[in-house]
């Protein structure tokens, strides 16, 4: 299970339906592959809308079709609970992996949450594996390392970010030619960049502290957690990792606007 922890947005969030085409307008557009009803762009999402792009969320786990092309889009790839392999259990996911070899392909920009940083590392040649090591669950300190530095979108994070976590799965080994940017002391991957243009995340930038509240307690439980427990962790380091990834989500939607793509 990779986790679907959304953010204070809604499931979907607004947006365009996507087409194969590049469209009529003039603004650069975001792609964006929703894998669960709950798992929407959060506060990922609003920033990128903030910042004047359009999104055309598509509720692949609902049946709705994903496109052919990604053409000039940028492509964001949420969380759900399955491994990026999982094609059975969700046939959308063989069309989401073309799309992502197509941002590789064609130096789009790329951000992967979750699940969708696995199946980017996957796409790029690294492995992952289903309930893999610890499981995180709740606010975690997600540390930056030495390469990070000189990363767009890492490069002016503090040393050590919270950020939410809901994950019994991994990646185990990262692709060949990826940067490696952020571990925690649990999961060695937490962040990577392959290109220029493309990001993985393991944990959820989009996700409020608010969130929890909706987890079922019994899995939690399960796992040695109480959800209570994790909603005041995450509630007290709130206010820095709201700032801290809201700060990267405008540097992802200066990469995107920079990019040239238009709706």
């Amino acid at each position: 299970m990779a986790g679907g922890a959304d953010g204070s947005a809604g499931a979907g969030g607004g947006g365009k339906r996507a087409g194969d085409g590049p469209g009529s307008g003039s603004r650069p557009s975001v792609l964006v592959v929703q894998n669960t009803p709950s798992g929407g762009p959060g506060r990922v999402g609003d920033g990128l809308r903030r910042a004047g792009l359009d999104l055309e969320v598509v509720q692949a786990h609902a049946g709705e079709a994903l496109p052919q092309r990604l053409g000039e889009r940028a492509l964001l790839v949420l969380g759900g609970g399955y491994l990026p392999s999982e094609d059975e259990r969700a046939p959308w996911l063989p069309a989401t992996h073309r799309l992502a070899a197509q941002a590789l392909e064609h130096g789009r920009p790329m951000l992967g949450i979750c699940l969708g940083g696995q199946l980017l590392a996957e796409v790029a040649g690294g492995t992952v594996r289903g309930r893999c090591g610890r499981p995180e669950f709740g606010s975690t300190p997600i540390r930056m390392r030495a390469e990070a530095r000189g990363d767009v979108l890492f490069g002016e994070l503090p040393g050590v970010t919270s950020a939410i976590e809901r994950h019994v799965d991994r990646i185990t080994e990262l692709p060949p030619a990826a940067v490696w940017l952020a571990d925690s002391e649990h999961c060695p991957y937490q962040a990577f960049r392959v290109g220029d243009a493309a990001w993985g995340v393991q944990f959820h930038p989009e996700a409020a502290a608010e969130r929890i509240r909706a987890w079922d307690p019994g899995p939690l439980q399960e796992q040695g957690y109480d959800r209570d427990e994790l909603h005041r962790a995450a509630t007290a380091a709130e206010p820095a990792a709201s700032a801290a990834w809201s700060a990267f989500t405008e540097r992802f939607a200066a990469v995107v606007a920079a990019s040239g793509g238009s709706a």
